[in-house]
């Protein structure tokens, strides 16, 4: 009987083990459809998913908001000080244009180093000649071109009109050496610092800043200007930016390399800039006139 029983426990374990073997086998191959019990525990994890994560979202939702609040004061905050400094700016700039007002008024004169008008040029051709760094450009004495005028590019300026026929023109460019080749320059910064650029350095393709006072505060990066105290060129027109500066060759003086703002080997189109207000010597001229009458 005990012997009898055994083998029945055996049976029963074997079958099991075959039922199990076909569920998991069952379970584990591709189906289209989900039986019933897989629907059910499904759909039931699903609902309590959906029931605790609506909590958990605004849980989280809450904590973020508080986050993006506080972000938000402290860029308001930033943003009302800024607020401030441009009320400030506004008023000390309308104060200016009043007091630029009033002295324009006391010097009877509306004219200004900054006034100036452009005139578009096409460039028809280029000195061959290194050392004499010319181009020529189709416009004249017939389009109001006159000699000394200042020539730039979109970029910077590159020289001014050295000779005018009646429908061309030849540009004498700042790379020239020409010892009389010089454009009254000044540096923008803190503190107005005045010289000439003189010269060009082939080796470094650099403008030659010089004449520089040796207590300048002259610094690397500081951009280069026209100063329009020379009488013929206009103030502001961009010339480079500065790239080293070094006494000169006595140390009475600092000379400065100016990478040039405008590329003096790739130029089409150029513009003649024709300054509005009256030059120092026109003024002089005018001035000598009236004296001989």
């Amino acid at each position: 009987m005990p012997h009898f029983f055994s083998n029945k426990r055996l049976i029963v374990l074997m079958v099991c083990i075959i039922v199990l073997v076909a569920l998991i086998g069952f379970s584990i191959k591709d189906r289209e459809r989900l039986t019933v019990p897989e629907q059910f525990m499904k759909d039931s994890v699903g609902w309590v998913q959906s029931i605790f994560i609506k909590p958990a979202q605004y849980v989280a939702g809450f904590f973020e908001n508080i986050s993006e609040m506080k972000n938000i004061y402290e860029e308001n905050k930033i943003l009302k000080s800024r607020l401030d400094e441009f009320a400030a700016l506004s008023v000390e700039l309308q104060l200016v244009q009043k007091e630029n007002k009033s002295l324009q008024e006391m010097l009877d004169t509306k004219e200004s180093l900054f006034d100036y008008s452009l005139r578009p040029a096409l460039v028809i051709h280029r000195s061959p000649d290194r050392w004499s760094e010319y181009i020529g450009i189709n416009k004249g004495e017939q389009h109001g071109i006159e000699k000394n005028m200042a020539v730039i590019t979109a970029h910077g300026l590159i020289g001014k009109v050295r000779n005018v026929s009646q429908f061309t023109s030849t540009v004498q460019l700042l790379t020239d050496h020409d010892r009389t080749n010089r454009v009254s320059a000044m540096v923008l910064g803190e503190e107005s610092v005045f010289g000439f650029i003189e010269g060009y350095d082939h080796e470094r393709g650099t403008l030659m800043f010089k004449k520089i006072d040796t207590e300048a505060p002259v610094e690397v990066d500081q951009t280069v200007i026209s100063s329009g105290k020379g009488g013929m060129f206009p103030r502001g027109l961009i010339i480079g930016k500065i790239v080293h500066v070094e006494p000169d060759e006595y140390g009475l003086t600092k000379n400065a390399y100016v990478e040039p703002a405008a590329n003096f080997y790739d130029m089409d189109f150029v513009m003649v800039v024709e300054r509005s207000g009256t030059s120092l010597e026109r003024e002089l001229i005018i001035e000598e006139e009236g004296d001989d009458l």
